[in-house]
């Protein structure tokens, strides 16, 4: 089981619009803030996912579970108006699973996120 993790952006103040933006659909908020780094949480307990300032290499892949394949959509748009690209729309991957439901995004420094759904509708 996975407690928490971090990625480094080039731009915290620009990294931490774009995600209050792009994970308030899924339940996320900032929790935490210091010098260099910012946390995120669903609200249960400490952070689980953290940015930190430095040289951002791009290419991590960060999945969130939504509980609702309405919560995918609106992270999607969100991702997008906050200044990310898409990477995916929303919608089925069977490959994955018959139920796998998600979309991507590529945040600021091209980091893959990614909110997904296993719930049936």
């Amino acid at each position: 089981m996975l407690d928490h993790i971090g990625i480094e952006v080039s731009d915290l103040e620009r990294s931490k619009a774009f995600y209050l933006a792009a994970l308030a659909p899924l339940g996320y908020a900032l929790a935490y803030e210091f010098e260099g780094g910012a946390g995120f949480s669903s609200g249960e307990g400490i952070p689980d996912f953290w940015l930190h300032a430095g040289e951002a290499q791009g290419g991590t892949h960060v999945a969130f579970r939504s509980p609702e394949r309405s919560a995918v959509d609106a992270f999607h748009a969100a991702g997008l108006a906050a200044g990310g690209s898409d990477n995916g729309p929303p919608g089925l991957r069977p490959h994955y699973g018959p139920t796998y439901y998600a979309a991507y995004v590529h945040d600021p420094d091209g980091h893959n996120i990614e909110a997904v759904c296993h719930e049936l509708v």
